[in-house]
């Protein structure tokens, strides 16, 4: 069994979570890309806790739900689902490798984990996008 958490959802001055307290007791960080949580600055401090503590690094997509935290559905075309993906996933991709890590797994976020569930065409995106 594998112990994982959503990390890295604090932006701007929304703080989220106690990442650095709870990262040393994970197998793995779900890491936020920026669309309902994350920014450039909270994804490299969770990138660099990930190492630090040994913890298998996933990104933490979601639809592009800033004020609403990534819990609310938002219909999106598969191409704009499809390009919201990897630009989050090439996000956290470059900065995990410039972090000397890289990215083992994709866990959606909140409504588009629910959405992938219930529709196909979502869970084909997500399951094609790199």
């Amino acid at each position: 069994m594998l112990l994982n958490c959503d990390l890295g959802e604090s932006y701007g001055e929304r703080r989220i979570g106690n990442d650095a307290a709870v990262m040393p007791f994970l197998d793995q960080a779900n890491v936020a890309c920026g669309f309902h949580g994350g920014d450039p600055l909270t994804m490299e401090r969770t990138l660099a806790l990930a190492v630090q503590h040994g913890v298998g690094i996933g990104a933490h997509p979601s639809s592009p739900d800033l004020a609403g935290f990534g819990r609310r559905s938002i219909a999106l075309s598969p191409d704009e689902l499809r390009t919201a993906l990897h630009y989050q996933i090439a996000a956290l991709d470059g900065m995990a490798a410039v972090a000397g890590a890289e990215l083992s797994y994709v866990k959606p976020h909140g409504a588009l984990y629910n959405d992938m569930m219930r529709d196909p065409v979502i869970r084909a995106v997500i399951m094609r996008a790199r």
